[in-house]
């Protein structure tokens, strides 16, 4: 299958040998995606995946420098002195020629590249800078590129990867120093990860650099609790201007001093990125959410409809005379629907379901018992009390 793409016979082998790697590191707008049998069960060949990225979807490769590494994280497949892992290493003229025979091939658009970490995060660093600069000049590649930053990368490092990338990524992994600690013993949370992204931070408003920037935590593993998560998120939204959070949920892997923990539940990791985006896109205060007593959230309900069910079931919503911020409490409104019933209450009273309908309410039965229509309740929302 893979004779027709003027692929290097050895990077294909690598490659097939690495697939799957990096599933546990999103790329894009829809990390749940990424790694589902259902995105990739097409692909024309191994470590593609289908990345949704500020252009829209597209076939990423997502691949390692290399698989070696001397930390021992203990969750991490790809830990030091973990027998059962195997260790392919790419050069960096080998990861370069290999995409861009890819991306000509145009079974790649887009690139992806994290690494194992051997003789140091600088060394590590140096390669995935290398790859990437032949890649955008010796090949003349301008499309999207997402490059890891590792633990320790130096500051000059950080700035030359932003010109070169699209989006960058630290791994903090641990919502607190404590949770990283049982995590990752071998990191510092304070000077090789948190001080990355304030030199992040620090790069894209002083030298204007476009970059965006990213991080990831996993879940389940360590007892930390949606609360410290949440709150680590929001820190990092307001005062880093991180693009985004992930969560991935913890899963075991054997000879790992993780393998006989229980995997994390998929929901847990759903409705955090729910909740994110109500910190980071609907001026949400972590203080606001609904957590129970675990300070976890609720399994079963998105958190936003679990709070309106607390504070807007006995007093709904006047979408004619509401704020954007009040608007945005109400399920199944979000930022693009709420400026549209602004724009539209310019032009006259909104009285009925079928305007809302006709604005993009895509979900009636979701907003409807928490809202009024020209001081009434909509019909549909009676039947619902």
């Amino acid at each position: 299958m893979y004779m027709n793409f003027k692929i290097a016979p050895d990077a294909i082998q690598k490659l097939s040998l690495i697939d799957g790697a990096t599933d546990f590191e999103p790329a894009g707008g829809q990390p749940q995606e990424e790694g589902q049998p259902t995105a990739n069960a097409c692909k024309p060949l191994p470590c593609i995946a289908q990345v949704s990225t500020p252009t829209g979807k597209k076939p990423v490769l997502k691949a390692m420098m290399t698989t070696a590494c001397e930390r021992n994280c203990f969750y991490c497949p790809f830990r030091a002195g973990r027998a059962k892992t195997r260790r392919v290493t790419f050069t960096p003229d080998e990861m370069a020629a290999t995409f861009d025979a890819m991306q000509r091939a145009r079974v790649a658009d887009g690139l992806f590249i994290s690494s194992g970490i051997i003789k140091g995060g600088v060394s590590a660093q140096d390669k995935i800078i290398d790859a990437a600069e032949i890649v955008r000049k010796r090949y003349g590649y301008k499309g999207y590129i997402h490059l890891k930053i590792m633990p320790g990368a130096e500051y000059d490092q950080i700035r030359r990867a932003m010109q070169l990338a699209d989006r960058v990524s630290v791994n903090l992994e641990g919502a607190t120093e404590q949770r990283l600690q049982a995590l990752a013993p071998k990191k510092d949370y304070w000077t090789e990860l948190i001080q990355r992204l304030a030199w992040i931070s620090r790069l894209r408003k002083e030298e204007r650099l476009r970059a965006s920037s990213v991080t990831q935590f996993v879940v389940g593993a360590v007892g930390e609790t949606d609360l410290e998560l949440l709150q680590i998120s929001d820190r990092l939204y307001n005062r880093l201007g991180l693009k985004r959070t992930y969560f991935s949920s913890f899963r075991p892997v054997s000879q790992t001093p993780f393998e006989e923990l229980p995997p994390s539940d998929r929901k847990r990791e759903f409705r955090l990125y729910q909740a994110s985006f109500l910190l980071r896109d609907y001026g949400w205060d972590v203080e606001e959410m609904p957590f129970q007593r675990d300070a976890n959230l609720r399994l079963d309900m998105d958190p936003k409809l679990a709070w309106a069910k607390e504070h807007l079931a006995g007093a709904p919503v006047e979408i004619n005379r509401a704020g954007r911020g009040q608007l945005l409490r109400v399920p199944g409104i979000g930022p693009k629907l709420a400026d549209a019933i602004l724009r539209a209450r310019r032009q006259g009273t909104l009285t009925d379901l079928a305007h809302l309908r006709a604005l993009g309410v895509r979900d009636l039965q979701k907003s409807t018992p928490f809202i009024l229509l020209n001081g009434r309740r909509p019909a549909q929302q009676l039947a619902l009390f």
